[in-house]
C-alpha cells in the first residue's frame, strides 16, 4: 500500500471518530496536508506532515505507517509521530485553559434561580 485517503487514515489513526467527522473536517479546512488544505480524497503517504484541529486541540503529526482499517488504539497510535513542538503547544494550552477564570462556569442550560437574581441585580432590575 504507496496511499491512502487522507480521512480514511484520519479515521483508522482515531483522531475522528467516524470517517463522516473526518471528512467534514477535511470539508473545513481543520486538516492540512503539506501545508496545504487537504481534501477527504487527497492522498497520504508515509512521511506526509500532516496539521490537523479536533476537539483536543491542534496536531502536527508525521505519518509512519498507513492503515484504510481501523483497529486497536495502540495499532493506531503506530499510525503517527506527534511532533515535540504540538505537543508541548498542546500542554501549554491546556493549562491556560485550567487556569482561565471561565474554566469553573458551566454555560449549559438555563440559568439557575441564583443565577437569575444575579443577572438582574447587574442589570439594575
Amino acid at each position: 500500500m504507496d496511499a491512502v485517503r487522507i480521512d480514511k487514515w484520519l479515521w483508522a489513526s482515531r483522531f475522528y471518530k467516524t470517517r463522516a467527522l473526518a471528512v467534514k473536517a477535511c470539508e473545513l479546512g481543520r486538516v492540512k496536508l503539506r501545508d496545504l488544505p487537504a481534501k477527504p480524497s487527497r492522498d497520504v503517504k508515509v512521511g506526509d506532515a500532516v496539521t490537523l484541529t479536533n476537539d483536543s486541540g491542534t496536531y502536527v503529526v508525521d505519518v509512519l505507517a498507513l492503515s484504510d482499517v481501523r483497529g486497536p488504539a495502540a495499532v493506531a497510535q503506530t499510525l503517527y509521530r506527534e511532533t515535540e513542538a504540538s505537543t508541548a503547544a498542546r500542554k501549554k494550552e491546556e493549562e491556560l485553559r485550567k487556569n482561565s477564570p471561565w474554566a469553573d462556569v458551566d454555560t449549559a442550560g438555563r440559568p439557575s434561580k441564583r443565577d437569575r437574581r444575579d443577572i438582574n441585580r447587574l442589570r439594575g432590575r
